[in-house]
């Protein structure tokens, strides 16, 4: 029993390159950025190893396929780091939490605000929970009159998202950087 040789593998991510380019015509560019035309992708392969470079397919949806002179892992490479170049500067809004009761103290609902602020300034949502406790409940009135002073304080750098609304014992806001 002879064991043939395993056909390699056809990459699971990235482009597809030389042999693994499934269409039969390709419209090629050269290592210059030449447009070469429409040719067999046999013929482009060729040519591609003739200068020491990979065909490798850059628009596969395009029709016929766009296929370019390149390195195979440089081309990789590049696409890689720059993948991970945008994921780092990207940032992710977060929705941070700030929790009051309906009868707080000045100093303690400024020191809450500093916060509001601040996270507004990073860029992150508020969402700013009222807790009524006991004999609160009867008096959400009061709680109301808290949250609208905080979105009348913040309306020059957030909006509101979301207007105050009851759920159980607490009452919620949602303010969004302008």
């Amino acid at each position: 029993m002879t064991r043939r040789p395993l056909a390699p593998m056809p990459p699971k991510n990235g482009p597809r390159y030389n042999e693994f380019i499934a269409s039969p015509k390709v419209r090629v560019i050269d290592e210059e950025g030449e447009n070469l035309g429409v040719m067999l992708t046999a013929e482009a392969i060729e040519q591609a190893a003739e200068v020491g470079l990979d065909l490798v397919e850059v628009s596969p949806n395009a029709d016929p396929p766009v296929c370019k002179f390149l390195d195979v892992g440089k081309y990789k490479y590049e696409a890689q780091k720059k993948a991970n170049a945008a994921r780092k500067s990207q940032k992710t809004q977060e929705i941070k939490e700030i929790k009051m009761r309906p009868n707080i103290d000045d100093h303690d609902f400024d020191v809450k605000m500093k916060k509001v602020f601040d996270f507004l300034e990073e860029g992150d949502k508020v969402k700013m929970t009222m807790r009524f406790r006991g004999r609160e409940m009867s008096h959400t009135q009061l709680g109301l009159n808290v949250l609208q002073r905080v979105a009348e304080m913040t309306a020059d750098v957030a909006k509101v998202e979301a207007h105050p609304r009851t759920e159980g014992r607490q009452m919620l806001m949602v303010l969004a950087p302008k």
